[in-house]
């Protein structure tokens, strides 16, 4: 569920918009000191949109000045996917978050060409958002191109959805990607995510996660 906070009276140019989703993504950055978060995840093989051929619950733990790390909470279905798909996913999103390259893939300018679809919000969800058609300024699995939707008062993101820019290996497409995110402490959290891809090796599959129970540590104001 996408949820904004009512737009400005006059609507931004882009520039200042493209300002705004940078100092947000900063300030969530320098905001958030650490946070818990269940993440539950579920495969689900071929045109069976209903039966999971695996599950796996895990307890992440974020810490700003280490990173990710992941307890498994429970794991059930195909071992090989769990093998070969759950397990690399996870050690990716800890590859991402490590402190010395985190930076690479937030959505910023310094990452993305940003252009505003339209100075004039989107009703989503009764509230006011601004879209943004984003390409990264270069090709990686974890950068995509697509649509970023931003609150439209302080340009937090609360939505993005888009094609990866590169396939993560020779027997795979590239997925398609949405995430929704909502605020938490007046910072941007993923509440739930939808990827899809098709591979050589397992034809179509479909990733969920659905995140809850996140308890964030702030950081201490200077």
């Amino acid at each position: 569920m996408v949820v904004c906070l009512a737009a400005a009276s006059q609507p931004p140019d882009a520039a200042t918009v493209m300002r705004g989703v940078d100092a947000a993504v900063y300030a969530r950055f320098e905001g958030i000191a650490g946070f818990t978060v269940t993440e539950h995840y579920a495969v689900f093989r071929g045109g069976d949109q209903v039966h999971p051929a695996a599950e796996m619950t895990v307890k992440t733990t974020y810490r700003k000045e280490s990173g990710k790390s992941y307890q498994i909470l429970s794991q059930s279905g195909s071992g090989i996917i769990i093998r070969f798909g759950l397990g690399p996913l996870l050690e990716n999103e800890k590859r991402i978050n490590d402190p010395g390259g985190r930076e690479a893939s937030w959505f910023i300018s310094k990452n993305y060409e940003m252009k505003l679809e339209s100075s004039q919000p989107e009703r989503i969800n009764g509230h006011d958002c601004l879209a943004l058609s984003i390409t990264p300024r270069r090709k990686a699995p974890n950068l995509i191109v697509g649509t970023l939707w931003v609150d439209a008062s302080d340009f937090a993101i609360l939505r993005i959805d888009g094609i990866a820019s590169k396939r993560p290996t020779i027997w795979s497409g590239p997925a398609h990607m949405v995430r929704d995110y909502a605020l938490f402490s007046g910072f941007s959290e993923a509440t739930h995510a939808r990827a899809v891809s098709d591979s050589a090796l397992f034809g179509r599959t479909v990733v969920t996660i659905d995140y809850s129970n996140y308890q964030l540590q702030l950081a201490q104001k200077q």
